[in-house]
C-alpha cells in the first residue's frame, strides 16, 4: 500500500447532476421539472395549497393550546439530592438555592426555577429554596428533618367581595 494508491471506494463520492446542460445530457431543456408553471419555476414551495379548496390541516379540529406563560423549570428528585450527599458535593444541613446546586453540580442550570420531586429516598436534612414541588417531596425532606421554602404567592382577591365593596362605595357616594 502506497500514499499514491490511496482513494474512496467506488460509489462513496457521487457527483451531482448538473441539469440544464443540452439536449445530450438527458437533463437538458426543463432540467427534470417537466414544462411549465409555477412549480417549475425556482422558489416555490406550495405544501398545504389544495388548489384554492379549504386545505385539510384547516379543516380537521383543533385541540390543545401552547401556554406562552408556562415556567420551565428545573427538576430534581429526592434520590438525586441523597447522592450528591452521598457524593460529596453537598454537605448534609445546608441551606440551597437553585446557584447552590449549579455551583455543586447536581444541576447544569437552574432555568426559572427548581422543582422538587419526590422520586427516591431522602435521608439527610436540607433546607431547600425551591419555586414549587410536590406534596410528597415536601413531606419526605421535613420527615428527615429539613424544610422547604417556596416563594410567597400574591393573594387572590375574592371577585365577589371587590364587587361587593365597590357596590357599598357606590352607594355611600350616592347618598352624600
Amino acid at each position: 500500500m502506497k500514499l499514491n494508491d490511496l482513494r474512496d471506494n467506488d460509489g462513496a463520492r457521487k457527483k451531482r447532476v448538473r441539469v440544464g446542460r443540452g439536449i445530450g445530457s438527458g437533463v437538458g431543456k426543463t432540467a427534470g421539472r417537466g414544462q411549465k408553471g409555477q412549480k417549475s419555476r425556482s422558489g416555490v414551495a406550495i405544501k398545504g395549497f389544495e388548489g384554492g379548496q379549504m386545505p385539510l390541516h384547516m379543516r380537521i379540529p383543533k385541540r390543545g393550546f401552547n401556554n406562552i406563560f408556562r415556567k420551565y423549570m428545573a427538576e430534581i428528585n429526592l434520590g438525586t439530592l441523597q447522592k450528591a450527599i452521598d457524593d460529596g458535593k453537598i454537605v448534609a444541613g445546608a441551606t440551597l438555592d437553585g446557584a447552590a446546586l449549579v455551583e455543586a453540580g447536581v444541576i447544569s442550570h437552574s432555568r426559572e426555577g427548581i422543582r422538587l420531586l419526590g422520586k427516591g429516598v431522602l435521608t439527610a436534612a436540607l433546607h431547600l429554596h425551591v419555586a414549587g414541588g410536590s406534596a410528597a417531596a415536601k413531606a419526605a425532606v421535613e420527615a428527615a428533618g429539613g424544610s422547604v421554602t417556596l416563594p410567597l404567592v400574591k393573594e387572590t382577591i375574592d371577585a365577589d367581595a371587590a364587587k361587593a365593596a365597590r357596590a357599598a362605595a357606590r352607594a355611600a357616594k350616592a347618598k352624600a
